[in-house]
């Protein structure tokens, strides 16, 4: 696959590569995780097997990966923070989605962002996580419960 080739082919993806970024690494730069991860593919394009499946999942696996190592690396070079005691919220405050999706962990975010955010089926999500179907909507089923959980009572 030439350049051209490969710009025609990942170009239709390339929107839903810079959501899932914003999603899974909020405070980096994301157009260089889709940028970065564009790069890996092109790379890589020989790895890519159709039979597998889509080339949005294998392209959103890779953002999805480059996409962590951008949240890690923020993470590691933001000034360290105290923690302060929330007192309580008052009937008429917004409830604040990221502290909700916040209360789960990484891979039940990755599935939530995943499904949710970058409409991914759940066979693509399971490609994006390198797990079985069936350990996507385990996940998806634990995330909602939790964030269920965690909106009853701050809610």
């Amino acid at each position: 696959m030439n350049a051209e080739d490969f710009a025609a082919w990942a170009g239709p993806h390339v929107t839903a590569m810079a959501r899932l970024a914003a999603r899974l690494a909020p405070g980096a730069d994301r157009d260089d995780i889709v940028q970065e991860s564009l790069v890996r593919a092109w790379i890589k394009r020989r790895q890519y097997d159709a039979a597998r499946g889509a080339p949005s999942a294998w392209l959103l696996a890779i953002t999805a990966d480059q996409a962590r190592k951008a949240a890690a690396k923020v993470r590691r070079l933001a000034p360290a923070v105290d923690d302060v005691a929330v007192t309580g919220r008052g009937p008429d405050d917004d409830l604040d989605l990221r502290t909700a999706l916040d209360q789960l962990t990484e891979r039940q975010r990755l599935a939530v962002d995943c499904v949710y955010f970058a409409g991914l089926t759940v066979a693509e999500t399971a490609a994006v996580m390198r797990c079985a179907e069936g350990t996507v909507k385990s996940t998806l089923a634990d995330a909602r419960t939790k964030l269920r959980t965690y909106l009853e009572v701050v809610g």
